[in-house]
């Protein structure tokens, strides 16, 4: 990446001071605030790629925090908190945030967390009006490597059907060279901009996170064929979603939750799907096949 900037909130100094030194060790130009209200300004400042944030903090607490930066910035935003309850990863997810790490931390699984995250390019660019940029505006658009199912379980309120089991995934190639100009995967009015990590369903801008975007892309990608939790966790944390790595019951509920919040941001209703639709028992894909448009 051409410019790593990262933004570190988080009032306990020791706390702080290490995770500034980690991330400047890692390459990063470090803005560090102590308080809430500190750090969503720093975010709008410095356009970071990254942004930690604690939960317990002395004005607003995390969740406000990350909703306030995810009014304006599609950066990787990571929850540090000492809170283990499944309820409070729940609700940092669904603020927004990408990732969550509770404390007291390794700073080798941080700095992996992050590295797996930026393995996901980040590229959509905020406008100075704090939305993203309409997809006329420029830029070309890349399409998404292909990946594979696994085994998942049913989520709930969804609609029974049988899984393709059998299916072929589309390879990326089939889409033919990466366009230029406002090139689009479309399906049935939902349109995703690759590059510029934009979506549109129904021609309104749908803002999403780069967890969320990266799902309904690789969704699209795949069309018709089913994607397990473990698959797409794997990939949400930056691997291939053959490695067989061991994918836990928290890691496939949080995709559940970055699935939830990506169909309540674009209308789609889990019991009558227009576009996403969970298959019991396997996982979950789009109801049709995405087309490439130049």
């Amino acid at each position: 990446m051409d410019r790593r900037v990262a933004v570190v909130v988080e009032d306990d100094e020791d706390i702080r001071g290490l995770t500034v030194a980690l991330l400047g060790q890692s390459g990063f130009v470090v803005h560090e605030a102590a308080t809430g209200t500190a750090g969503v300004e720093a975010a709008q400042r410095h356009d970071p790629t990254v942004v930690t944030v604690d939960l317990g903090l002395p004005d607003i607490d995390g969740y406000e925090v990350t909703r306030r930066v995810r009014q304006f910035s599609d950066a990787y935003v990571v929850m540090l908190t000492a809170r283990t309850e499944e309820i409070d990863t729940l609700l940092g997810l669904e603020a927004g945030a990408d990732d969550y790490i509770t404390k007291p931390f390794r700073p080798r699984e941080l700095r992996a967390r992050i590295d797996a995250m930026l393995r996901r390019p980040r590229t959509a660019t905020p406008s100075p009006q704090g939305t993203l940029r309409d997809p006329a505006a420029s830029a070309s658009a890349a399409v998404p490597s292909a990946v594979s199912s696994a085994s998942a379980a049913q989520a709930p309120g969804a609609p029974v059907e049988t899984p393709a089991l059998n299916a072929q995934p589309p390879s990326p190639a089939a889409f033919g060279a990466a366009p230029t100009g406002d090139a689009r995967l479309e399906m049935d009015g939902l349109e995703l901009y690759p590059e510029l990590h934009q979506v549109l369903a129904d021609g309104r801008e749908v803002l999403l996170t780069p967890s969320e975007f990266l799902l309904l892309e690789t969704l699209m990608v795949s069309g018709r064929v089913v994607r397990a939790k473990a698959a797409l966790a794997r990939i949400v944390r930056g691997e291939d979603a053959d490695s067989g790595t061991f994918v836990s019951q928290a890691e496939e509920r949080t995709v559940e939750v970055h699935l939830g919040n990506l169909r309540r941001k674009l209308a789609d209703d889990p019991k009558a799907p227009r576009w996403v639709v969970t298959v019991r028992g396997v996982g979950y894909r789009m109801a049709g096949s995405a087309q490439r448009v130049r």
